[in-house]
């Protein structure tokens, strides 16, 4: 027998029963079934997978050889939208746009001008917005390093 399931009430639970070799499904979305076959591997695939699925997933299989359990906890990353644009006060604007976790964002050249502000949207995904005033800059251009768990990312901006 092999069970996997999630720390909710109407979370899915997929069941399979070596002995009888029958599978069975309650409250799972097609997104969410085996791997392969679960009676040679019952391997758990969710595709795709979205930041509803995000929690700890139980597997208990239990055999002539006992009961085991196994904690499996799944975090989505979310990859964040870049954009590098000036605006009309000569500040450099970097976003990076709804990311899981926020990205890091950081300017060359370094600068003691630039400032950040943060979202957090309901869904726990962030924006983060960083700001390079150029004003009184002699630098022909300024580059902008977005860094983030799902990728690093560089926009260069011309400041002539």
């Amino acid at each position: 027998l092999v069970t996997w399931k999630r720390n909710c009430r109407s979370c899915c639970l997929l069941s399979y029963r070596g002995d009888c070799n029958e599978t069975s499904r309650l409250n799972c979305s097609e997104r969410i079934t085996w791997k392969y076959s679960p009676g040679r591997d019952p391997a758990l695939r969710i595709y795709p997978v979205n930041l509803g699925d995000e929690g700890i997933y139980y597997c208990e299989i239990a055999n002539s050889e006992g009961s085991f359990h196994f904690l499996s906890p799944l975090t989505v990353i979310v990859r964040p939208t870049v954009t590098l644009t000036p605006d009309k006060s000569r500040v450099a604007v970097c976003q990076a746009s709804v990311g899981k976790p926020a990205a890091d964002i950081s300017w060359i050249p370094a600068s003691n001008h630039s400032s950040e502000a943060e979202f957090h949207h309901p869904n726990g995904t962030v924006t983060r917005v960083s700001y390079f005033g150029w004003a009184n800059s002699s630098f022909p251009s300024v580059t902008c390093l977005v860094t983030h768990a799902a990728m690093n990312q560089t926009l260069v901006m011309d400041l002539t």
